[in-house]
């Protein structure tokens, strides 16, 4: 129910792409049922309702108008602030762009607590916490590993090795140069490697043997 009025709001907000969440995402991979219900709510907007058959349904709200103005406004004052610290990865690697987003998140989370934002079902028209979620969950057979791990040995024995080699050492060699120096073209190479039969499993760990990996700094 949450997701289609959001869904609504983002036709009427004119979004170009638009994605529903299955509504047990968030504890497991979607069943089909859910990812189906998924479906049939933008299917139900776009065409039993037909909200995307007109552009712009809200041009001209006073409201609408005075909320984009607010949001851009606060947009901007992020940016001025992020040039100011010297661009995007100084700000990263400093923390503060992950220090505001914790900033938003309790600021959200003591709304719900103390009331002051509703929630259905979390802090208003609450039922028993303690009952099991009526949500039937994926359940993957085990032997889906054993399957996959048994199929990825086959495609490692059977594709040409030197080739593979070849690919994964192009890889390498284009990480440790320059990304604007002709030939340096990561995903050309990643194309190439991926038609050597490699896996993706095998291009990340060149990638993390040459960039390393990235560690978020703490913030509290």
């Amino acid at each position: 129910v949450r997701t289609a009025v959001e869904a609504l709001a983002a036709v009427l907000g004119g979004t170009q792409s638009l994605h529903t969440n299955s509504m047990d995402e968030t504890l497991a991979l979607p069943t089909e049922k859910s990812v189906k219900i998924a479906l049939r709510t933008q299917q139900l907007l776009a065409d039993e309702h037909e909200v995307a058959h007109v552009a712009d349904p809200l041009g001209g709200s006073f409201f609408v108008e005075a909320e984009t103005n607010r949001l851009e406004a606060d947009a901007e004052r992020y940016f001025t602030e992020i040039d100011r610290r010297g661009g995007v990865v100084p700000c990263i690697k400093a923390g503060y762009i992950q220090r505001e987003i914790h900033r938003s998140a309790v600021a959200y989370q003591h709304s719900v607590e103390e009331g002051r934002k509703k929630v259905v079902g979390v802090n208003t028209y609450v039922e028993d916490l303690n009952a099991k979620p009526e949500i039937e969950l994926l359940r993957i057979d085990p032997r889906v590993e054993a399957e996959q791990c048994e199929r990825l040995a086959k495609l490692r024995a059977r594709r040409d090795a030197k080739k593979a080699k070849a690919a994964l050492d192009a890889i390498r060699d284009a990480a440790k140069g320059k990304p604007n120096e002709p030939g340096n073209n990561l995903l050309e190479r990643f194309i190439a490697a991926a038609h050597a039969d490699c896996t993706l499993g095998e291009i990340a760990d060149v990638l993390r043997a040459e960039f390393g990996q990235y560690k978020e700094p703490r913030i509290l």
